[in-house]
């Protein structure tokens, strides 16, 4: 099973009214002290590539990477910095990642199934990994096999589901992903994955009614999907 983070695992709030402030106001002393930094040079490096800016110039870089989280761009380098910067927040407990009830509940049920579990976000691996191990039901790490991220290949085109499907070594129609996003969830279908559509109402985006209409089957809880704990 492959699933998504933000709407589907976890309260799409918590990481825009939370950890995208945090990051944002951290992100300019943080860049000038950690510019010696071999993974935290890369991404400077990266991002002044991608902006056409001077990496040296770290007061422009810092106001870009504000720039993209204001606008939620999907950049790599920012969700790495994103990632190294959230670090902090977790071993400080400034916050604990949010897990909707139903999808620990789910998680554990599959992992004990016997399923193999993966997530596919468009934060860094190295972020997922903080969030699981420091979420608000305690150190959810172990029931992942695996993570893949932005490295691999955008969200919604149907080569970076390809991609996963090798990594993982299975056919992608062994492969089910779950997501809250119709976009990502055509790409993966299109790859040859099952898909389910997780139409949390709460967050205000889609109604299980729209779903009901869409070319993927629909549940409104991770649990509708839980195997029998064995």
């Amino acid at each position: 099973m492959l699933v998504d983070i933000e709407g589907t695992t976890s309260a799409i709030s918590f990481v825009h009214d939370v950890l995208f402030p945090y990051a944002r106001e951290a992100l300019p002393a943080f860049l000038h002290g950690n510019a010696g930094d071999e993974d935290v040079r890369r991404e400077i490096e990266a991002t002044a590539a991608e902006a056409g800016l001077d990496p040296a110039d770290l007061d422009a870089i810092a106001d870009t990477l504000r720039r993209w989280i204001d606008e939620d761009r999907k950049a790599t380098p920012l969700k790495a910095l994103q990632g190294l910067i959230w670090e902090h927040g977790y071993a400080t407990g400034a916050y604990r990642a949010h897990v909707y009830d139903d999808a620990v509940e789910a998680l554990e049920a599959w992992h004990a199934a016997g399923l193999r579990l993966y997530v596919y976000s468009s934060g860094s691996v190295h972020a997922q990994k903080l969030f699981f191990r420091h979420s608000v039901a305690g150190d959810l790490l172990p029931l992942f096999s695996g993570h893949f991220d932005t490295t691999t290949g955008p969200k919604r085109e149907a080569v970076s589901y390809r991609r996963i499907a090798t990594a993982i070594g299975l056919p992608a129609e062994a492969i089910l992903f779950l997501s809250d996003v119709p976009e990502e969830l055509d790409a993966a279908k299109a790859a040859g994955m099952q898909t389910t559509w997780v139409v949390r109402e709460n967050e205000g985006r889609h109604t299980l009614a729209e779903a009901a209409r869409a070319a993927h089957p629909a549940v409104a809880h991770l649990t509708d999907l839980a195997p029998t704990r064995t």
